[in-house]
């Protein structure tokens, strides 16, 4: 029998909906598996057992043992929050010793209405400064010895390891998909200002974009649900056998930096999928996509230099060297610069319209291979630059391993504000991927 902390939240939902585990009893299975991994993995940097305890009594007395009365789609699923979101009842640090003990007065706008929709906030997961590049204490679970990627380290390890069956992420630059893809889970980063952004710490505003981690792509209408009030499943006939999409499938102008494991996962998916009756179209980006992901470094630059201008002149002696650079490469940037890489990416939206109407999703690489060794970094956000830039929604779907049995992902990529269409396309896929 499956453990309840191994359940995903669909799976979860469904339990709780007939009455086959209460949600103090789904939170104990989690709190559990916390108890004996949190040492190894170091995923959270907060964890509000206690509340998350009396929410699930609530829940449990208004209910019985059904968690779900209510109808709200997250009754009772317990849910990691990226220690970049604001939480009123619990410190929010950003990653950063600038910010230490810090407790903001109210709720991000995702974690209102998780809380809203029922959900169970069960602690902070650990995040890189300012979900930059330095990196906290959280190891990849699959091999403590390697990353779990960055910036969304703490909840991308934390879903990975049966911790939670949920927990937010952001992504600026690959912090989503990259983790996702060494944890071997699904990580789904929405389309740029799809989701609330209110209460999130600002490292770009031209790229950050919410998102989170779960273990089926069905999960992600879940909370879905909960933020934007889109339908809490698929509709039947959008997974249907039959309803196979025709697969873009897009090297991209990176694709040789991707190592054996990562191309070797690409096109095995693309041939398990083709056989499984999807078409498969080769799809070759015209050549002004080849410049986008620098255009993307020199935004996120240009932006971070203001956004984190106070903590810059304020707190600059308890900065980390990664994200004093980044602040100083990004004051040196000529407005005339920043206006031509915003106006490429609006040139790249205009030439991937023209893609999408001729494929549905477009398969690539995630990562441009297994989790790198070491705990000093957190590895390259290569093949998520661009498509950050551009905005679209993207899925990691796990299922492949490398050569050192590492977790291996493909990435997904829809058009853009037409999440609802690549999740449905992608829960086609998860299935077909191996």
């Amino acid at each position: 029998m499956t453990a309840a902390n191994e359940l995903t939240a669909s799976q979860a939902r469904e339990a709780l909906d007939k009455g086959r585990i209460s949600a103090q009893e789904l939170l104990a299975a989690c709190l559990a598996r916390i108890s004996a991994r949190e040492n190894i993995v170091g995923a959270w940097c907060h964890l509000a057992d206690d509340l998350a305890l009396a929410a699930a009594k609530r829940l449990d007395g208004d209910s019985g043992r059904d968690g779900s009365s209510s109808g709200l789609p997250l009754s009772g699923l317990p849910v990691g929050v990226k220690d970049i979101i604001d939480t009123a009842d619990m410190p929010t640090t950003y990653g950063s010793a600038a910010y230490g003990g810090h407790h903001p007065k109210s709720d991000a706008a995702c974690v209102a209405l998780v809380r809203a929709a029922g959900g169970l906030v069960l602690g902070k997961t650990v995040s890189t400064e300012f979900a930059y590049f330095q990196p906290g204490k959280t190891a990849n679970p699959h091999n403590p010895s390697y990353t779990p990627g960055g910036s969304s380290s703490g909840s991308a390890a934390a879903v990975a390891d049966y911790m939670v069956p949920f927990a937010f992420g952001t992504q600026t630059g690959g912090s989503v998909i990259r983790p996702a893809a060494y944890c071997g889970v699904v990580g789904y980063k929405a389309s740029y200002g799809a989701l609330p952004l209110y209460g999130v710490k600002a490292l770009s505003h031209d790229l950050d974009t919410l998102g989170f981690f779960c273990r089926e792509v069905a999960d992600i209408h879940l909370m879905r649900a909960a933020l934007v009030g889109a339908p809490a499943s698929a509709p039947v006939d959008a997974i249907a056998p039959d309803h196979a999409p025709k697969i873009g499938l897009c090297r991209t102008y990176e694709w040789e930096q991707a190592d054996r494991d990562s191309q070797a996962a690409v096109l095995d998916a693309a041939k398990s999928l083709e056989a499984a009756g999807a078409e498969l179209v080769e799809i070759d980006l015209a050549p002004p996509f080849a410049g986008l992901v620098e255009r993307q470094k020199l935004v996120m630059a240009q932006n971070a230099a203001r956004d984190l201008a106070f903590e810059y002149n304020q707190h600059h002696d308890r900065l980390s060297r990664h994200i004093i650079a980044l602040i100083e490469q990004g004051r040196e940037v000529e407005f005339t610069a920043y206006q031509d890489a915003l106006g490429a990416a609006a040139e790249g939206r205009r030439l991937l319209d023209g893609v999408f109407a001729e494929v549905d999703v477009l398969l690539c690489p995630s990562a441009p291979g297994e989790a790198p060794k070491g705990l000093t970094n957190t590895g390259d956000p290569l093949f998520n630059r661009m498509w950050t830039l551009l905005g679209n929604p993207c899925l990691n779907l796990p299922g492949h391993a490398g050569g050192n049995g590492l977790p291996v992902g493909v990435q997904a990529v829809g058009a853009l504000g037409r999440d609802e269409q690549l999740l449905a396309h992608c829960q086609w896929m998860e299935r077909r991927i191996v």
